[in-house]
């Protein structure tokens, strides 16, 4: 395995773990977003306020997200797969 190979797993990896963690984290980061804007328009202070909400949309993210994070996590897994079969076998 040269370390071309190795650069091209590990540059995909990164680029698999940052599409499969995007959907989750992005609605989670509106949904404080949303409610610090409720909190700073109504003066409510109240630091518990805005979990319940981010928790709904990270649930709701994964459910919705959640064929599609597991199609990105399976790929990757076979292409290393793929690539460790190269190494090991060269007749492949």
């Amino acid at each position: 395995m040269t370390e071309g190979m190795v650069l091209d797993i590990v540059t995909e990896g990164l680029m698999t773990i940052i599409l499969v963690a995007a959907p989750p984290l992005i609605l989670g980061l509106a949904a404080g977003l949303i409610m610090a804007i409720f909190q700073t328009v109504t003066s409510i202070q109240e630091p518990t306020l805005a979990f319940i909400p981010k928790i709904l949309a990270v649930l709701l993210a994964l459910v919705a997200f959640g064929p599609f994070m597991l199609g990105q996590l399976t790929w990757f897994f076979s292409q290393v797969l793929e690539s460790f079969m190269a190494f090991t076998h060269p007749r492949y």
